[in-house]
């Protein structure tokens, strides 16, 4: 057996921490929809995923993400946490379009259903995010996976504790 090559992903990021105190004095929908626009630097986490914010609209959420080789497992596809990331994401942004300045989340709980297995030759996936319910102290929304001819992926619920303060923690 023969030793591959070894392959190298590098990425760039900004202080989140600088981005999380600008939201400070924002709605939720107008700190994400700086995001997706380049006023505010995305997370970390999203350039390490290749995660973009598409649409961002009160109570929805869009993202596209292209599926990178550094994302695989160990059998040879997109790890699936990779999908659960995304779902999570997108769903918690869902929630977080519908806060009002100086409230914030986290996520509760994820449940995720995988409903086939994403690899490079799927493309880029779109993840869709909106909100189911909206409450007081504990919201929920729902999210999917889909591929540019709109086959199912994954999809998944998320519940998030609300509470006032400071940055969302989710």
């Amino acid at each position: 057996m023969s030793k591959a090559a070894a392959r190298s992903h590098t990425f760039t990021w900004q202080d989140p921490l600088t981005a999380a105190a600008a939201g400070l004095g924002l709605s939720g929908l107008e700190y994400l929809r700086k995001m997706a626009k380049g006023d505010l630097p995305m997370p970390p986490i999203s350039v390490l995923m290749n995660v973009t914010a598409a649409e961002v609209e009160e109570g929805h959420a869009v993202f596209t993400a292209q599926p990178l080789e550094c994302h695989y497992n160990p059998i040879g596809l997109v790890h699936g946490g990779f999908a659960a990331t995304l779902l999570d994401s997108v769903m918690a942004c869902a929630i977080h379009s519908r806060l009002p300045q100086g409230q914030a989340y986290t996520t509760l709980d994820l449940n995720t259903h995988y409903v086939r297995a994403i690899t490079l030759e799927t493309g880029p996936v779109r993840a869709e995010g909106k909100v189911v319910h909206l409450g007081a102290r504990m919201s929920t929304a729902e999210g999917r996976i889909i591929d540019a001819q709109g086959r199912l992926y994954a999809h998944g619920t998320t519940t998030c504790m609300v509470f006032p303060g400071g940055q969302s923690h989710g």
